[in-house]
């Protein structure tokens, strides 16, 4: 009781009797105990452990029986009073054991005498609230010390009055709705549809009182409804403070006096220490505002609504500046314990828009401190709803209590949530405020590791997308597919790669390689390498050759890093393949005409920067329609275990029938993730670089070829030639440019000759290939030529009139070529007519 504090006492409803108003009418410490459906104690509070004597550790889960006034609930005959069980009034039934057992579904009140340390005997008033609905919960217990009654006049005329506990079946004494505010905070341990629930029940069943033998009820109001006075407020904050930050709470702050309000101080951490444990268990940006909108979600508001900065949400770099009105925030997530559906065509997820200075929320951004708003009113319901167009919000959060916190990392705001509580549901407090500053501190850190590494993620993605060549589907006479994979999601820059590179007479190159070690060094070295073999290849350097090269050039860069190199040149009209290895596995041929498939017996070769170590090339003969296939080591072997069983797997998934060049290397690419997952083998940790060709070859009646002389006459003789030959395949619509063109190369081949013989052709196959080679090793330039210039324009002609044309280096001299594109056929797949 507070017998010192007149304004804090709740008078008596009716007291015909002052000593019994003075001795009743205040307020008495509560103890409050849950019992589960299994009879255990599921909650016990500091005034429990004050009036019984037991611990909370000690009694958490034991029988509430072993505990609580049952066996001593008999009278004691030796008092004169008779101390017992109070079952007359309003018939609330017979004793606290029969509400433990169940075998009570209505709500009762008594009076017990228990000892608690002998010779010590204490007189103890207990309402006990049966509890239905889905939770755990079967009963609330509430106890008090009687003898506080007259704790402070012993001959107090109380002493001489019967008191017992009852219930008040209407809630309209003082204080009944300061318990239902307040009893949410004495039980933080459930969650709020539990405690909500709890509460009702209670108000509905009814009211704990005291009640006298003059009939005079005085309701029971428990000593957390005291009103605060200032001091205790401020040392509750400071105590808040203290524990939020992780530093001890003075002596001074966790006296008696303030147990209750330590022990909320208390729960509040571990509620911040529980929801620390859910968020961040992700990098992934969306999975971790998923899981921080979701932790406080129902337990410390009823909506939450996550704001980003538009640079945040898209994966940029680090926000700058300080946020205006212009500032584009992107609704990323909303979490509501609503009727579904509510919220969502009103705030739909996804939603970008600014915020205007007179908003609550553009103080929280600007200022990065939390703002709390005890209750929306009809004005500033008004004001928010003004910023969503055709949309009427105001329903949804007028009379809710908010709070808005911010989303910081390294003093810079990256967003906020909006936190709201049920108009019913107790306002945000101090408290409050405190906590929900330090959970959206630990909220924005989490926050900032997911943007951090989904921003070099996507850096990563970049370079790695930069770094690997976006190969053509067609080339001359061959249907290629590729597919790099990462080897982990933190690593995915490597240095596999492959490429293909257009070579003179139709060929092509096929190139898959691979640097050792993973990472953004090993990167740079692919991209030095691969860039290399582009330019020697485009020299027309024979395999061995190129290698040699490139192993020179790995000496010079430095001999940290090794790579593994497999260079093989098609020639669709010779149905043939020059390939040479530097220490890489070999590739896989898959027969057209059997379904066979093999790996290529080629001379191994050492790997890349080894240095000093020859090279050797092998020609294979191909069919039309067989396939290549090359890739690097680690889509075949796992660390520690044998590569055969990779390579068999290879072999025998390649020759597996597929509907088109993509589905074929998914296939290979399933199978031996499946062989390893199979052989418990961890799965795949290396990059794989897979690059599979269709050898289609090129129909000798589609090649066409003539030795000129080098001669001027020469040139008349080519144009007849290409227009007698383009007629033949019909197509004569390109007679006159090709004749224009050859006619140009012919000419410039004739003047830069030396003696040998020049070598025209003409190659049909997906373009009009002409290609015209003399023995001058100078390549021709693209010139400014001027009115007065006579020399200078045929290849400005070509440039302009031919689809493609360049010029490499042979081993005899020079090819200059162009290609032109072929007319669409009639009925042919997106033809426009002839």
């Amino acid at each position: 009781m507070d017998h010192g504090t007149e304004r804090d006492a709740a008078p008596g409803r009716g007291a015909g009797d002052g000593a019994v108003e003075h001795a009743a009418a205040g307020r008495i410490p509560l103890a409050v105990v849950v019992v589960d459906r299994d009879g255990l104690v599921s909650h016990w509070s500091r005034g429990a452990r004050r009036l019984f004597g037991a611990a909370k550790e000690e009694a958490l889960g034991r029988p509430a029986a072993d505990l609580l006034p049952v066996a001593g609930a008999l009278p004691d005959m030796d008092d004169p009073m008779p101390y017992g069980v109070y079952a007359a009034y309003d018939g609330l039934g017979p004793d606290l054991e029969s509400s433990l057992d169940g075998r009570l579904s209505y709500p009762a009140a008594g009076r017990a005498r228990i000892t608690v340390s002998e010779p010590d005997r204490l007189d103890v008033l207990w309402w006990a609230y049966p509890l239905v609905g889905p939770g755990r919960e079967r009963l609330l217990v509430l106890a008090a010390d009687a003898g506080a009654l007259r704790a402070d006049d012993p001959d107090d005329e109380i002493a001489g009055e019967r008191i017992a506990p009852a219930f008040a079946l209407h809630t309209d004494f003082p204080g009944a709705e300061e318990l239902a505010r307040r009893l949410p905070e004495i039980l933080p341990s459930m969650s709020v549809e539990e405690g909500a629930r709890i509460v009702a029940q209670i108000l509905e069943l009814g009211y704990p009182v005291l009640e006298f033998s003059q009939n005079d009820r005085v309701p029971v109001t428990p000593d957390w409804g005291v009103p605060r006075r200032i001091e205790r407020r401020a040392r509750r904050e400071r105590a808040a403070r203290a524990v939020a930050e992780g530093r001890p709470v003075p002596q001074e702050l966790t006296d008696e006096g303030e147990d209750l309000e330590y022990t909320a101080v208390r729960e509040r951490l571990e509620f911040l220490t529980e929801v620390s444990g859910r968020i961040g268990t992700s990098l992934d940006l969306s999975k971790t505002i998923i899981e921080v909108s979701r932790a406080v979600v129902p337990r410390f508001t009823d909506v939450a609504g996550t704001y980003l900065r538009e640079q945040v949400v898209a994966g940029e770099g680090f926000p700058e500046g300080v946020p205006d009105t212009t500032t584009m925030w992107h609704r990323v997530a909303l979490e509501h314990t609503d009727e579904p559906g509510r919220w969502d065509d009103v705030v739909p997820v996804g939603e970008a828009m600014p915020f205007p200075a007179h908003t609550p929320f553009f103080q929280c951004m600007t200022t990065g401190e939390p703002v709390l708003v005890p209750r929306i009113s009809e004005q500033m319901g008004h004001a928010i709803a003004s910023q969503f167009e055709k949309r009427d919000i105001r329903p949804l959060i007028t009379g809710r209590s908010m709070l808005v916190v911010p989303l910081k990392a390294r003093n810079v705001v990256l967003g906020f949530m909006i936190l709201l509580r049920h108009p019913e549901r107790v306002e945000f407090n101090d408290m409050d405020r405190v906590t929900g500053a330090e959970l959206a501190a630990r909220a924005g850190l989490v926050l900032d590791n997911a943007r951090m590494y989904t921003y070099q993620e996507s850096v990563a993605e970049t370079l790695q997308d930069s770094m690997l060549p976006h190969i053509p589907p067609h080339m001359a006479g061959c249907d290629i597919a590729t597919r790099y994979l990462p080897g982990t999601l933190l690593g995915r820059v490597g240095g596999d790669w492959f490429d293909s590179v257009k070579l003179p007479g139709a060929r092509t190159a096929l190139v898959v390689g691979d640097v050792m070690g993973h990472g953004l060094n090993s990167a740079a070295m692919m991209g030095q390498l691969r860039t290399a073999v582009q330019t020697m290849a485009a020299l027309d350097l024979p395999p061995a050759q190129l290698l040699r090269n490139l192993d020179d050039l790995a000496q010079r860069l430095g001999d940290t890093y090794l790579a593994t190199c497999l260079y093989a040149v098609y020639d669709p009209i010779a149905g043939e393949l020059h390939i040479a290895n530097a220490g890489h596995i070999p590739p896989v041929i898959v027969h057209a005409e059997d379904g066979r498939s093999e790996l290529l017996d080629l001379p191994t070769g050492a790997p890349i920067g080894v240095g000093g170590v020859p090279f050797e090339s092998v020609r294979v003969r191909v069919q039309p329609g067989d396939r290549l296939v090359m890739c690097t080591d680690g889509l075949v072997e796992v660390r520690g275990e044998d590569i055969g069983v990779g390579l068999a797997t290879l072999c025998e998934s390649a020759a597996h029938p597929a509907a088109s060049m993509d589905d074929a290397c998914d296939t290979i690419i399933r199978a031996l993730a499946a062989t390893f997952s199979e052989e418990g083998r961890g799965g795949r940790k290396d990059d794989v670089a897979l690059l599979m060709s269709r050898l289609n070859g090129i129909e000798p009646d589609d090649v066409a070829e003539w030795r000129l002389s080098p001669d001027p006459v020469e040139a008349g003789r080519a144009r007849s030639v290409v227009r007698e030959q383009l007629h033949d395949w019909g197509l004569a619509r390109l007679a006159d440019t090709a004749e224009l063109l050859v006619s140009e190369l012919v000419t410039n081949a004739v003047r830069h000759s030396r003696s040998r013989p020049l070598q025209l052709r003409l190659v049909r196959g997906d373009t009009l290939l002409c290609e015209v080679d003399d023995d001058d090793h100078d390549l021709p330039t693209l010139l400014s030529a001027g009115p007065e210039d006579e020399f200078g324009r045929g290849l400005r002609i070509v440039s302009t009139l031919a689809r493609e044309w360049g010029t490499s280096r042979t081993k005899a001299g020079k090819t200059v070529w162009f290609e032109l594109t072929l007319p669409r056929r009639r009925g042919a797949p997106g033809a426009q007519g002839a």
